[in-house]
């Protein structure tokens, strides 16, 4: 998949890949402080951290481009922030399962848009992004809720439907546009397609229909 027509100039892709990991931290922060036992709050700490860990990474790169990371990441910070409270979802199971499947999709496209950067910062940034991210223990919380309240699973999977407009349009808010409104979505479809596709294995892996 050639994706070098779509890559944006190297800051904002490393701001918008940097805020985004910040923001998947806070969001599991946020369901390990809300878990109702203490061992779903120390399965996902490691997820926490790990997501922490890539933010920091991302923006040692993003500091070697630019003199002030922070002032890069604030100009997205409010779209992405407006996007996580639109997925926060309505409880807790909502909230865990979103976290899997949304950051699932915007790891998947940072990583493929990636390949399309120069030199060796996007082989950087793509390693980091798609490192271990602690997140496995997820199904094994939702698997357990669903088997004891079967109505659950089809909550969820009408709930992990509706994340993939709103984060695909994330998506696209980090893709450089020609202007061009019929070459853009030509280049862009298969991209959307490909994630789509990862989302829906997802959904699977959960015992979910996509």
């Amino acid at each position: 998949m050639a994706l070098a027509e779509l890559t944006p100039e190297l800051e904002p892709y490393l701001a918008q890949a940097a805020y985004i990991q910040m923001s998947i931290f806070e969001s599991v922060a946020r369901v390990a402080t809300l878990a109702p036992s203490v061992r779903a709050k120390e399965s996902l700490s490691p997820a926490a951290g790990q997501a922490l860990d890539k933010h920091h990474r991302l923006v040692v790169e993003l500091g070697k481009v630019t003199d002030d990371p922070a002032a890069q990441m604030q100009g997205i910070a409010p779209a992405i922030d407006h996007y996580a409270a639109v997925v926060r979802g309505g409880d807790w199971y909502e909230s865990l399962s979103s976290i899997y499947l949304t950051a699932g999709i915007l790891d998947d496209f940072f990583v493929l848009l990636a390949a399309g950067i120069p030199g060796d910062v996007g082989t950087k940034a793509a390693k980091i992004i798609e490192a271990d991210t602690k997140r496995d223990v997820i199904p094994v919380l939702l698997a357990d809720a669903i088997a004891a309240d079967p109505m659950l699973g089809s909550r969820l999977a009408l709930w992990g439907r509706r994340l993939v407009g709103d984060t695909l349009l994330v998506a696209r808010s980090a893709i450089h546009q020609s202007g061009n409104v019929y070459t853009d979505e030509q280049r862009i479809e298969p991209v959307f397609t490909e994630l789509i596709a990862k989302h829906s294995r997802r959904m699977d892996g959960l015992g979910l229909t996509a």
